[in-house]
């Protein structure tokens, strides 16, 4: 993903295209406020932020764009969670990765939680990134690089700090719920939740200078259940 508030033309609108794209393919999932005004404002943050992880290239983590610099480090302090959306219960499993199961045709949705603990000697992230990533896409053309059969409605997101999030009120946090639907032709699949946290604006291009930014990446497993 491609992190910064300067980008060139032909990046954002593709990367807005991409949205639409999106968009458009996953219409039949039926969610209460996905509305015209929030697709304007997923479009926007395309412009601002274009991802570029297996969709505008070929990268295949954040990595290839970005430096692994920030002071955010201590994985026993980083908030990297999955919560059920009605019952509010993380989806963490033992192993440390998150299991998302849903009926096939049905829709289940959870909120990603991403951030950094409040009183803490590093400074708060200003935005956190993230993508749902099926490793097994990135070299296929096609714009989706969620689980084939799977459809979702906002796989990635750039987002400020600032969210209020029950359970998290002691962190500084983003948290966006995220819809999936398994249909006919979803199987089970493993994903790769990339995640950076991040301080300061991108150099146009050389995006691994300006800012500071902690790489993370948690593994996602979808389940269908019929």
């Amino acid at each position: 993903m491609h992190i910064g508030r300067k980008t060139g033309k032909v990046g954002w609108r593709f990367a807005a295209v991409a949205v639409i794209a999106l968009a458009a393919r996953n219409a039949r999932v039926q969610l209460s406020g996905i509305t015209l005004a929030l697709l304007t404002l997923v479009v926007a943050a395309a412009r601002a932020y274009p991802p570029a992880v297996g969709i505008t290239g070929s990268a295949p983590n954040c990595l290839t764009c970005h430096a692994n610099n920030g002071p955010w480090t201590d994985e026993a302090k980083v908030i990297i969670d999955v919560v059920d959306k009605e019952r509010g219960n993380s989806l963490k499993q033992a192993d440390g990765s998150f299991l998302i199961e849903a009926k096939r045709n049905e829709t289940k949705t959870v909120m990603t939680v991403i951030g950094w603990p409040k009183k803490d000697a590093a400074p708060a992230p200003y935005r956190n990134a993230w993508l749902f990533v099926d490793p097994t896409t990135l070299k296929k053309s096609s714009l989706s690089k969620f689980a084939p059969g799977w459809e979702v409605n906002l796989p990635m997101s750039c987002r400020r700090v600032g969210d209020a999030a029950k359970g998290f009120e002691k962190a500084n946090v983003t948290a966006l719920p995220l819809a999936v639907r398994p249909t006919d032709a979803a199987r089970d699949a493993e994903l790769d939740l990339q995640v950076m946290l991040t301080k300061g604006e991108s150099v146009k291009g050389n995006a691994k200078e300006g800012m500071l930014g902690n790489y993370f990446v948690r593994t996602v497993r979808l389940r269908v259940t019929d």
